[in-house]
């Protein structure tokens, strides 16, 4: 029986590229730049689908005053 392998394509690099100890600080920088290159990953996501769908300032104002709170029934 093959075992099933629980860690993901990316924590997988991760390991081989940092098998060696490095500073905190290096830790942090590293950090910092994964942080960076998902958060433009999502603004560009948002900004080609406001594109797509011809969205504005007015679609987030919008949003802002909607209430997304669900009732709860006790």
């Amino acid at each position: 029986m093959q075992a099933t392998n629980s860690l993901s394509n990316i924590q997988l690099e991760l390991l081989k590229i940092y098998s060696a100890n490095i500073s905190d600080e290096q830790l942090l920088e590293i950090k910092s730049l994964l942080a960076k290159y998902f958060a433009d990953k999502v603004t560009n996501g948002i900004d080609k689908l406001f594109a797509e769908k011809g969205w504005g300032q007015e679609k987030i104002e919008e949003w802002s005053k909607e209430h997304m709170r669900t009732k709860y029934n006790q």
